[in-house]
């Protein structure tokens, strides 16, 4: 009897330890998306990638539209 109290103490000890741990993705704080870009702006590739330049800033194309980043 005692062998089978120390048995489910173990088991329900262990069912409340978890090997996963806590992952945090950090977001940037700003992010400035632009559905549509204007007609005026430039294409550029630098190291390969495609770029999108207007008013001295440069955008890269996602699934929401255009973000700003900085190269």
């Amino acid at each position: 009897m005692r062998h089978l109290f120390i048995l489910i103490g173990l088991i329900f000890s262990l069912s409340f330890n978890s090997c996963a741990r806590r992952v945090v993705v950090r977001q940037p704080t700003n992010v400035t998306v632009v559905k549509t870009l204007p007609r005026q702006h430039k294409v550029v590739r630098i190291n390969g990638t495609r770029y999108y330049v207007w008013g001295g800033k440069h955008y890269r194309k996602t699934r929401n539209g255009y973000v700003v980043v900085r190269i």
